[in-house]
């Protein structure tokens, strides 16, 4: 397979950009099902250890079926598919534009969960149109084993998170091991309690917040992806779900900017519009840069061919 590796404000993405089986001409959710069913050898070749680790989040490059879309997109992690990636598409967007494929503008990527635009404002940086987003359910009370009860909001942002504003412990790089801990406990108690999002999907991220140490920052985040691995940016979808609570509780206006810090210290710049039926469309800007381009092997006497699958 052929790839390019990128990072979106510290968060890894590897696009496989060649050297990658057809899926077939459906939807890119009629894709996504069939990549899942046939080739997750294949994810497993290009996420998992050796060749990668738990961090990166893949998209594979499709062609579009919608012609106004400059490419097609298929995200997924070391555990599976995912609906949604905003730092994947604002690498993908650079990664794009690195291969000449795209220039400084808007564009259009077809997603598993709707069209997403683009706004390739340089070579290094893009702002996000994401799709609509909503807060679900507010205040959520949920009992954890070692934690107790825990309240949060849960809100789509092209994922399902559950939002809190009472981290375990400082939302630091010193405490990563605490807060993952506690992140997939309250995943866990989700799940087993049956609490799930509005069409029934898994709540697979837990975030987490706190003030932010930045002075130019309005809120600093820890969020836990599926497969147990936390998002070294402020997360695309989080922050499009975060945007879409503080704009029911009335803590934003729309088109005023929210900076919102990652845990490692990375910026997301975002602000809203406001959509039908209490929805909201998140805009997200960030910065992205390509770091690596090959080719990932797989020989068919390494018995780690298919990865080293630790979750």
């Amino acid at each position: 397979m052929k790839i390019i590796d990128s990072h979106t404000e510290g968060e890894p993405t590897r696009v496989i950009v060649g050297d990658f089986p057809d899926l077939g001409r459906g939807s890119m959710a009629q894709r996504r099902e069939r990549f899942s069913k046939e080739f997750d050898h294949l994810r497993r070749q290009c996420i998992l250890e050796p060749r990668g680790h738990d961090a990166i989040v893949g998209a594979l490059l499709c062609e579009p079926v919608d012609p106004t879309c400059a490419a097609g997109v298929i995200f997924f992690n070391n555990v599976g598919m995912l609906n949604m990636c905003g730092h994947g598409t604002i690498g993908l967007a650079v990664t794009l534009a690195h291969l000449g494929r795209i220039g400084l503008g808007q564009h259009r990527f077809e997603t598993p969960v709707g069209p997403v635009q683009v706004d390739l404002l340089s070579p290094f940086e893009a702002q996000i149109q994401n799709v609509l987003s909503y807060r679900y359910r507010h205040a959520v009370c949920v009992q954890v084993p070692g934690l107790g009860e825990v309240m949060g909001d849960i809100a789509w942002g092209g994922n399902w998170f559950f939002l809190c504003a009472q981290p375990p412990c400082a939302v630091d790089l010193l405490h990563i091991g605490p807060l993952t801990q506690a992140a997939q406990a309250i995943a866990d108690a989700l799940e087993a309690q049956g609490i799930r999002g509005e069409d029934g999907g898994r709540i697979d991220h837990i975030e987490f917040f706190a003030p932010p140490q930045a002075k130019d920052a309005n809120s600093r985040n820890f969020v836990l992806c599926p497969g147990g691995a936390y998002d070294r940016s402020p997360c695309g979808t989080g922050t499009s779900a975060k945007l879409a609570c503080l704009a029911a509780d009335g803590k934003l206006a729309p088109e005023q900017i929210w900076v919102q810090e990652s845990v490692i210290g990375s910026h997301f710049q975002a602000f809203y519009t406001s959509a039908e039926q209490g929805r909201i469309t998140p805009h997200i800007r960030g910065r992205a840069y390509v770091v690596s381009e090959g080719t990932l092997i797989a020989q068919p006497q390494d018995p780690f061919a298919n990865g080293i699958q630790s979750v």
